[in-house]
């Protein structure tokens, strides 16, 4: 399994990415443009890249060179273009691998695990799916989560969503963000998410007024990081 970035502008195919890919047990951040994934990859990091080129600020063709200009991570291209001589372009400029939409989530499944293969030798290791940030763990696969040694009892949307935070630590996430990557919603839903925070802090033996791992930014968002220093973020 791996953690997964997803640059899609559209909502529907952003959100329908996002549940494939964790039904899958990969860890999934996502972005709606090239700005945002040129700042994702090169602040958090990831194991692989989907990305559509029809995006907002910029055509995805030109975020391609400029993640290359980053990075090596693996990148496959979405994109509703199936002129041949574009694709063979994009694979020049460093695409791994390109689905034309519309695609399933088993076909994006399999093209996945072949690059990650391919680009391991063939014998790789698998991706461990463990965040840590501070003394917190949290095991994707198992759907587990540790604090110093103590595992928390948490609801399926609790552990969603302070995995959704850990994959991005000391990264503010916009409130409008964690509803659409969390809860699929594109709308409303403070209230929801300011109510889970409280269990998740209740759980985590820190209060909004006193926190240790979940802070949240008036206006902004929410950030986690690791208590008395700077955010880890290790497999």
């Amino acid at each position: 399994m791996a953690t997964v970035l997803v640059v899609e502008d559209d909502p529907f195919v952003r959100s329908a990415l996002i549940r494939h890919l964790t039904d899958a047990g990969h860890a999934v951040r996502s972005v709606g443009t090239a700005l945002e994934a040129l700042r994702e990859v090169a602040q958090v990091g990831c194991d692989l890249v989907i990305l559509d080129l029809g995006l907002p600020d910029l055509d995805g063709s030109e975020a391609l060179k400029m993640i290359r200009g980053l990075t090596n991570v693996p990148v496959i291209i979405s994109t509703a273009r199936d002129d041949e001589a574009e694709i063979v372009r994009l694979l020049n400029d460093g695409a791994d691998d390109y689905l034309v939409k519309p695609f399933s989530g088993e076909h994006l499944s399999a093209r996945m695990t072949a690059v990650l293969r391919r680009l391991g030798g063939g014998g790789a290791a698998p991706v461990a799916q463990v965040l840590r940030v501070g003394g917190l763990a949290i095991d994707l696969q198992r759907r587990e989560a540790v604090l110093d040694g103590r595992a928390l009892d948490l609801t399926r949307r609790e552990f969603d969503l302070l995995a959704f935070l850990a994959a991005r630590p000391g990264v503010v996430v916009p409130r409008k963000e964690i509803l659409a990557e969390v809860w699929q919603q594109t709308y409303g839903g403070d209230q929801t998410i300011d109510v889970h925070l409280s269990w998740l802090r209740r759980k985590l033996g820190e209060t909004a007024s006193n926190p240790r791992y979940l802070h949240t930014v008036r206006g902004v968002g929410v950030r986690l990081e690791a208590p008395g220093g700077p955010a880890e973020h290790r497999t």
